[in-house]
């Protein structure tokens, strides 16, 4: 079922994402070759407690981290650890922020000290095409429009989409209908309407799209070992157009 939120709600869930960015620009600020990611992680769950938050996915389905996150070819889902981050690694952190009851939803790829040029290739053109898609998100039009303008952008670009792994509605729980795929078909798919707050979060691989998971369960990477980039906003469909709950003002 497709819930469409109020007002009141949508600056619920604002009020959260905001913390969210807040969190974000500090992480932006930790990345370097020589840090781990279990730290980040650490940092991360305090700074939430610290403002009176918690994260939402520590505890689902049974995951044990405040945030996931993915290097290289992992593409999403990947669990934090102690190995240290590498000079020309790439690195998504991905996190959900419960701030009394409202949730945000955002993942953002950053370089750890110098990438490569086709490197930072892959994160500009994921990052873009979350904006191509975001561009979409308006009432009457569906969310086959968001994917295709995903997929077209990416694809134009000599990237690709994954397939197993979607956007989503959000709130009151982390993953609501529908499901937001950032492929697919113009003017096809569920209808957008004014007060449904989604995700939209590329995934783009450097190489093929197919993805295997690890044994974990969780962690999903890329078939053929390429670098895989993710970008993600919660946003809320309006008549004025999409309202990004968790901006960064990039």
């Amino acid at each position: 079922m497709i819930t469409r939120k109020s007002i009141r709600e949508i600056e619920h869930m604002k009020r959260a994402g905001d913390l969210l960015v807040a969190c974000h620009k500090e992480i932006a600020k930790m990345i370097r070759p020589g840090i781990t990611t279990m730290e980040i992680d650490s940092f991360a769950e305090r700074f939430l407690a610290q403002h009176g938050a918690t994260p939402e996915q520590k505890g689902y389905n049974g995951y044990q981290y405040a945030t996931c996150a993915s290097i290289n070819d992992e593409i999403c889902h990947g669990f934090p650890r102690n190995e240290p981050l590498k000079n020309g690694d790439i690195v998504t952190i991905d996190m959900v922020v419960n701030l009394n009851g409202g949730l945000a939803d955002s993942a953002w790829t950053y370089a750890v000290g110098n990438v490569d040029e086709s490197g930072q290739k892959l994160m500009d053109v994921t990052k873009a095409a979350l904006y191509k898609g975001i561009e979409q998100a308006r009432p009457g039009n569906r969310i086959g429009d968001i994917g295709h303008a995903i997929q077209a952008f990416a694809e134009a670009e000599g990237f690709s989409v994954v397939r197993d792994f979607t956007g989503h509605g959000i709130g009151p729980t982390i993953h609501e209908d529908p499901h937001v795929p950032h492929f697919g078909l113009p003017n096809k798919g569920t209808r957008l309407k004014e007060g449904m707050v989604i995700t939209i979060e590329p995934m783009i691989n450097e190489g093929a799209w197919q993805s295997q998971l690890d044994d974990n369960g969780w962690t999903a990477r890329t078939t053929d070992g390429s670098r895989s980039a993710q970008y993600e906003h919660t946003l809320a469909i309006t008549k004025d157009g999409p309202l990004i709950l968790t901006d960064q003002d990039e």
